[in-house]
Parts: structure tokens; C-alpha cells; sequence
């Protein structure tokens, strides 16, 4: 008998590891000794640091496309936290050089959205539509102060782009994840402007397409693109490869869509389920030094840290524990090792937020990433999660 037990135990300790293996093969490395307890102060000294390093070597005057823009959404939540109109007058430097536009084509006949495209008429093109988010946020503050009907023109152009695709016939306009951050805000900031459905129904049916393209259900996490879905795409390793960025554009834009969508929308529930479930895959594959590996579940594949996922990571499960569509219990300890590697690797003494993949769009096995990697959307990214760590704190 007892040789049969021996069997046994041998038998199930050569069965394969589950997917969800990694993430407990992880936390039994020694996890990272979390950071100081954190007040107000502090957090508001951090996000002026952070903000004013990037502004002070970085002018405004740049162009409306993808990475600007994300940088923007960062700044404008630590003006609607700090009301610093310094910060507001960086932004509103950045939408008046850009004429309130993204791609600028005059004829919709000559719009596209696919392939990848930076020209002036990739119009339907995520990449160029993330910019509205910030104008749509620009006029609001204008319309709060009486003034809507002189400042119409900072969303003319979001309108009329937004409205034809909200009408328009394809459903396949968010065949990368990227755009799930960049336009899914925009469709819920344009029913708030405009009271018009069709843009939640618009999103509904385009994400709808997005997940056949690059949904795994096993793990309910994001392929960045159809190229990429497994198993025609495999890491290094032969394992699912999950691009961090790329699954932080998603629940960063899914806080996003839950902030502004209605309660009471037909397909409200089917959006909580997809932002809970996706949070809780994150949380599960977590490196113990707090970040996330560029390959989520395959951190040999491009070992080390990377900030960009990790903060909009971070952002994403704070919002959702601060707005009650996550229980802090749960992703508290998560929530507190993300932020200890953001606050004492990520940002360096000067305010430079480091560690940030360059743009790209997969994990790059011995692709360098260290403290001098910086760019405008990891400070976008890194301003959202400090900015919601602070309400965290107050228990805003």
C-alpha cells in the first residue's frame, strides 16, 4: 500500500502546472518590503515632481497622435485633483497647437482605420482619436463656467469624427488593444456630451469584435493583436504571450468607460464583468517585486521591470477598489507592492519616471529597458495611478 501512495504522490508531482501556477511560483520568491506609509502631502509632492521634470524638459507644442495624448490624460487628472493651472495651461498649449484636431483629412470618403497608419487621413484611426478624450475634457471645464457656446470649437472636430463612426457599419475598428484605451473613453465622453446611446451601443458592438480578434477566454486576459493570439504566437518560453502594455491600455480604459457609463445602460453589467474579471488575471501574475515582466505569464521571455504596464495596472485597481468595483481585501497587498516599485524604482530622485518599454508593441527578448527609459505615456500612465493612489488614501 504504501508503495502505491509513493507512486501516487510522484505521479501528481509530474503533472504539468496550471496556468495559474506562475503567479504562486512567483510570490514564493521573497516579495518586495513595501514602502513608507503614505499621506496627502506626500503623494501631491510626488505627482509635482513627476510632472514638473516632464514639463520642464518636454514643450507643449507637439503633435495630437497616440503617446502625446496619453501623456495628457495624466496631466489633465492631476489638474482635476490639484486644480494647478499651470497644469491646465500645458494642455490647453498642446490642443490650440493641434487646432482641436487629430488627423485632419476634410473628406470622410478618404478616412481609414486600418492598417496601421500616422497620416492625415487614418481619421477613424484610434491613434489619432485619443486626443478627443482631453478636448471633450477641456470644454467641459470651459461649459461649467457658462461659457459652452464660445467654446464649441474645442469639440467640433470630436464630434464630427466620432459621430460618423458611431453610425458607420464596421465593428473592427479596435483590432489592437491600444485602442481600447484611446477610443472606448472617447465613446463614453461623447454620450455624456451629447446624451446620444448610439455611442455605448457603438462601443458595445466594437468590443464585442475586439474580443473574437484577441480575447483568451481560458485567462481573460488580452493578445495585443490578432498576430499574437496563441498558439500561432508563442513567448520564449512556449507559453501565452500577454504584452503588459497592452493589457494595461485595456483595464486603464475599461476605469475609464465604468467612470462616465450609466448605471442604468442595457450593457453596463457586461463591462463590470469584464473589468473584474481582467483585474483579478492581473493581480494573479504580479511579479513579487511589484511590477509586471513585459510577457505577463513568461517573465524569462524579457526579464525585469517595465512601469508603463505596471502603473496603468496600478491606476486600474485603484480606481476600481476606490470606486467599489474591486474589494480592497483583496487587492490591497497587490496594490501596495505595485506602488512601492513605482515610488522607489520607477521615478528616479530628479522626477524622471524610468523602466519604460519604448514604444513598441510586444515583449522584445534583450531589448534594453532601465532607468533612463522614459517616455510621455509612462508619465501619463504613472500621473493616473498617483493621482487615484491619492484618493486611495483619503478614501475619496
Amino acid at each position: 500500500m504504501k508503495k502505491i501512495f509513493l507512486i501516487l504522490a510522484v505521479a501528481i508531482l509530474a503533472l504539468p502546472l496550471s496556468a495559474e501556477q506562475p503567479a504562486k511560483s512567483a510570490k514564493a520568491k521573497k516579495e518586495v518590503k513595501v514602502s513608507k506609509k503614505w499621506n496627502h502631502e506626500q503623494v501631491v509632492e510626488l505627482i509635482t515632481k513627476v510632472n514638473n521634470y516632464w514639463q520642464a524638459n518636454n514643450k507643449p507644442e507637439v503633435r495630437a497622435f497616440w503617446d502625446n495624448a496619453a501623456y495628457h490624460t495624466g496631466n489633465m487628472e492631476v489638474y482635476k485633483l490639484l486644480k494647478d493651472p499651470k497644469m491646465l495651461d500645458y494642455t490647453l498649449r498642446w490642443a490650440e497647437h493641434n487646432d482641436w484636431t487629430g488627423a485632419t483629412e476634410a473628406n470622410p470618403a478618404k478616412w481609414k482605420y486600418k492598417p496601421y497608419g500616422e497620416g492625415k487621413d487614418h481619421v477613424l484611426f484610434g491613434d489619432w482619436q485619443i486626443c478627443f478624450q482631453t478636448y471633450i475634457d477641456l470644454y467641459n471645464i470651459e461649459a461649467a463656467k457658462g461659457n459652452a457656446a464660445a467654446s464649441e470649437y474645442m469639440v467640433k472636430r470630436a464630434k464630427e469624427v466620432m459621430h460618423y463612426e458611431a453610425y458607420s457599419e464596421p465593428t473592427d475598428y479596435w483590432w489592437w488593444s491600444d485602442a481600447l484605451y484611446m477610443v472606448m473613453p472617447v465613446m463614453t465622453k461623447m454620450y455624456k456630451l451629447t446624451g446620444d446611446v448610439k455611442y455605448l451601443d457603438k462601443l458595445y458592438d466594437n468590443l464585442q469584435t475586439t474580443d473574437e480578434i484577441m480575447l483568451d477566454k481560458e485567462t481573460n486576459l488580452y493578445f495585443r493583436d490578432g498576430k499574437y493570439v496563441y498558439p500561432k504566437h508563442k513567448s520564449a518560453n512556449g507559453k501565452k504571450d500577454f504584452w503588459a502594455r497592452g493589457d494595461g491600455w485595456v483595464l486603464a480604459g475599461l476605469a475609464k468607460v465604468l467612470q462616465d457609463m450609466p448605471k442604468d445602460y442595457k450593457h453596463y453589467q457586461f463591462f463590470v464583468d469584464k473589468f473584474q474579471k481582467l483585474a483579478k488575471a492581473v493581480a494573479e501574475i504580479q511579479q513579487p517585486e511589484g511590477y509586471w515582466t513585459r510577457s505577463m505569464m513568461d517573465p524569462g521571455h524579457a526579464p525585469g521591470p517595465e512601469t508603463s504596464g505596471t502603473a496603468f495596472f496600478t491606476y486600474g485597481m485603484l480606481w476600481g477598489v476606490n470606486n467599489g468595483y474591486l474589494a480592497k481585501k483583496d487587492y490591497k497587498k497587490v496594490i501596495d507592492r505595485a506602488w512601492t516599485y513605482l515610488t522607489k524604482t520607477a521615478v528616479q530622485p530628479d522626477g524622471k519616471v524610468g523602466y519604460v518599454q519604448p514604444i513598441g508593441e510586444r515583449a522584445i527578448p534583450g531589448q534594453t529597458v532601465d532607468a533612463n527609459s522614459q517616455a510621455n505615456f509612462g508619465v501619463g500612465a504613472m500621473l493616473l495611478a498617483a493621482c487615484e493612489y491619492d484618493r486611495y488614501l483619503e478614501g475619496k
